[in-house]
């Protein structure tokens, strides 16, 4: 006995580790040494036989604690296995999850009902498409027509891959399981019928519209309701109408993914809308009244008098409406002040005159007057 491994050893874990570490040290140990994995390899046989029993005394309580206060010799006082055997097989593995180490084993496995045979139908995919739209409709709204490239049910059929009028029969090679079953090693291995390929059933006359998939492909235009308010990458679903399901399962659900183009007139950040205005010196000095273009109509804003290039004025709920919320953002405007690049003689003379009266020398003047009252050259 003393040349005989610790248990705990054996899994790579503490004698404190609970149940969930147990279980995940064995299916890492169980997945590396499975001799499927390691062909002739008889050290990697021994110690898939030790990891075996390790687990089958730790994930016991009654048999754990045995070992606790005697060893591998309370093991055999007991009547518990000692003798180096794989005791009993995967139906003494609790709820380990069978699917994950023979799925990283074999290549992935099949799933079931709890009946024992695979369903007949399944979901379909899920598919996404892609539309543009202009940034005066991602305000409004709008129901845009899209084009769509997906599997849909057989008509002739009616999804269930048989020729009209011709017979569904139960699978000679599995008896309508649709599973058979096959042994490796120390494993008994259940897998897809090769023959029904897990449905428990066979066609004989497969429809000729669908080849007896029971889907076909298509290109159809569907109608799409496009909220008030979405932004660029905002995705819709679009419950049942991506790809069809198999043998009549639930369709998936089609994702419409909106790019929403740039505009001339605003920038848009989050429901908030940026516009400019241009406006001239004398306007800018003595105020004016100026139209302002919004997702609707013109609205006219009062420029104060002494308003400086750069300066923003806010116009409270003209911007985008609230996604899924009531309200809509802000809408700001820059008044940009245009300041000519080129002046007559009379122009000049009277700018001339005016920076006098701000106290500079017209000698000396060049545009430090205008950076001084606007802001900018």
């Amino acid at each position: 006995m003393a040349d005989k491994k610790d248990y705990y050893d054996s899994l790579g874990v503490s004698k404190g580790a609970n149940q969930d570490e147990i279980k995940a040290a064995y299916r890492r140990q169980a997945i590396k040494y499975h001799p499927d994995k390691n062909p002739g390899d008889k050290n990697a046989e021994t110690h898939f036989k030790t990891i075996n029993e390790a687990y089958e005394v730790l994930s016991d309580p009654q048999k754990r604690a045995a070992y606790d206060r005697f060893g591998h010799a309370g093991m055999n006082a007991g009547g518990y296995p000692g003798g180096g055997g794989f005791g009993g097989g995967f139906s003494d593995l609790g709820d380990i999850d069978l699917g994950d180490i023979l799925g990283n084993i074999f290549g992935g496995a099949e799933t079931f009902s709890g009946s024992g045979r695979r369903s007949r139908s399944s979901r379909g995919q899920d598919i996404a498409v892609e539309a543009d739209i202009t940034l005066p409709e991602a305000y409004a709204g709008l129901n845009k027509p899209i084009q769509v490239h997906r599997a849909e049910s057989c008509d002739t059929c009616k999804g269930s891959g048989a020729k009209p009028g011709s017979n569904i029969q139960t699978c000679k090679t599995c008896g309508g399981v649709g599973q058979v079953r096959s042994q490796r090693g120390f494993f008994v291995m259940q897998t897809a019928c090769p023959t029904c390929h897990g449905e428990g059933q066979t066609i004989q006359s497969p429809c000729t519209s669908c080849r007896g998939t029971g889907i076909v492909e298509r290109s159809s235009t569907i109608t799409v309701r496009i909220p008030p308010g979405v932004r660029e990458g905002t995705s819709l679903r679009i419950s049942g109408s991506g790809q069809a399901g198999h043998r009549g399962g639930t369709a998936g659900d089609l994702y419409v993914v909106i790019h929403v183009a740039k505009d001339v007139h605003f920038i848009r950040e989050e429901d908030d809308l940026y516009t400019e205005v241009h406006v001239s010196i004398p306007q800018a000095v003595m105020g004016c009244e100026t139209p302002v273009p919004t997702m609707e109509e013109p609205v006219t804003m009062k420029i104060p008098p002494g308003t400086q290039g750069g300066t923003l004025f806010r116009l409270h709920d003209r911007g985008m409406p609230r996604l899924a919320a009531r309200g809509q953002g802000d809408q700001f405007v820059k008044v940009i002040v245009d300041i000519p690049k080129e002046l007559t003689s009379e122009q000049r003379r009277l700018l001339q005159e005016f920076a006098k009266t701000l106290g500079e020398n017209p000698a000396r003047y060049d545009e430090s007057v205008l950076k001084k009252i606007f802001g900018r050259g």
